[in-house]
């Protein structure tokens, strides 16, 4: 505490005078160099007090008694100041005397101020947010709120409490309590961050405890299948038919490129005969509304014909819940022997690699077909195989032996 900067003054309100013809001692604070001013709920008869200390004069028991209510008034006013300039790093002359006469100072709470930012997700939805990302925003509130109560038996807490240790804690809780992978977790911490960055951005945090942390995200391998587990897959009797169904689904997005979200919302309207007479899958991701537009191959066309007719509405294929397609592919991948952590995401892992870029179609239609803004998030999905490698090479070998025969005249020595 710096006393240049916070000073305490007693004075009379001279100009109103009680019936007991006192007047009222009033309690003046500056704060570099902002002042307020309010009663001290005390009087004195202006002859009795010394304007130029401050307090009442001479050593009868009345005057000791109120100089010594008004150095306790004093003290509480230094405590308060100490006590806000600890807990939020900077004073003003408003929060000091809301502190002093006891008024409660609205505070912004964290989940607070994350339920006006999911409420603007809500709203949003259809217009520059999905369904989905309104869900993932309430869970990560939800997992919070559960950490904040475990971590501090609290329902909530002030925004301006946030610190780089709080931070760390909610990792460690995600990682180790609720025994969340590496990237789940850091994919929570991101949707704090991006809270705690609005309400700094808002002034309402005077520091972002973000400023020193990095959230380490690990480069996660989905995988894709062969076109020979591919084949297996397509070619398997299934006799269950819930299994069948899925396994039908698995196979068209594995020919499409399409994600979970964008085969559940494809309908008859999306499929479109193009310029060239075929016909082509013609939609935009939910996730970036970003155009996709594939050609729709034999395979994934068998898919469409198999389940015609036989669905409520313009719907395409009997897409179950994310959670129900991800449990059933786990059964499919033990029945037919495919030794791979088999997910619905995988599908659009192995369009990009073996169906496309394994037959040489170029990565930048490839990123087109998958409705990607950039090519790095391409790379993610599409891999270079060995077949490939082999394939490419073995092209460029045979384009040098016909260099080599045109340069090198027949019947000349190597």
């Amino acid at each position: 505490m710096s006393m240049n900067t916070f000073r305490i003054l007693f004075y009379l309100r001279k100009n109103y005078l009680n019936k007991e013809g006192k007047a009222g001692i009033m309690i003046r604070i500056t704060v570099n160099g902002e002042k307020v001013q309010f009663s001290s709920k005390l009087s004195i008869e202006p002859s009795l007090w010394d304007t130029h200390v401050g307090k009442a004069k001479g050593k009868v028991a009345s005057s000791i008694q109120l100089n010594s209510v008004l150095e306790d008034l004093k003290t509480s006013i230094i405590n308060h100041y100490r006590e806000i300039e600890r807990n939020d790093s900077y004073v003003t002359v408003e929060k000091l005397r809301n502190a002093f006469m006891g008024v409660e100072e609205h505070q912004n709470s964290l989940l607070e101020y994350y339920d006006k930012h999911n409420d603007g997700v809500r709203k949003l939805i259809g217009i520059e947010s999905s369904s989905l990302t309104y869900k993932r925003y309430c869970l990560s509130r939800k997992r919070l709120s559960d950490f904040i109560f475990h971590q501090y038996t609290l329902s909530d807490i002030p925004l301006k409490n946030l610190s780089l240790h709080f931070i760390r804690e909610y990792e460690i809780y995600l990682k180790a309590d609720c025994e969340l992978s590496n990237n789940v977790a850091a994919k929570m911490i991101q949707h704090l961050k991006k809270i705690v960055t609005l309400a700094f951005n808002d002034g309402i945090v005077r520091s972002n405890p973000f400023a020193n942390y990095h959230i380490k995200m690990k480069k996660a391998d989905v995988g894709y299948l062969t076109q020979e587990e591919l084949n297996l897959l397509f070619t398997k009797q299934i006799e269950i038919q819930r299994l069948e169904h899925v396994r039908d689904i698995f196979i068209f997005c594995c020919y499409t490129g399409l994600s979970y979200i964008d085969v559940r919302n494809l309908t008859y309207e999306n499929i479109c005969k193009s310029f060239d007479g075929k016909l082509w899958i013609m939609t935009k991701r939910q996730k970036t509304d970003n155009p996709v537009n594939v050609l729709l191959l034999d395979i994934p066309k068998q898919i469409i014909d198999k389940y015609r007719d036989t669905l409520p509405g313009n719907v395409v294929l009997p897409v179950l819940s994310n959670q129900r397609m991800n449990s059933y592919l786990k059964e499919l991948a033990d029945i037919c022997k495919i030794h791979k952590n088999l997910t619905f995401h995988m599908s659009r892992h192995t369009f990009a690699t073996t169906i496309t870029l394994s037959n040489g179609v170029p990565i930048e239609t490839v990123s087109k077909m998958l409705g990607h803004s950039n090519l790095k998030t391409t790379q993610i999905y599409a891999r270079i195989t060995n077949e490939k490698i082999s394939h490419d090479m073995q092209a460029l070998a045979s384009k040098l032996q016909s260099i080599k025969e045109i340069v090198q005249p027949q019947g000349t020595n190597s």
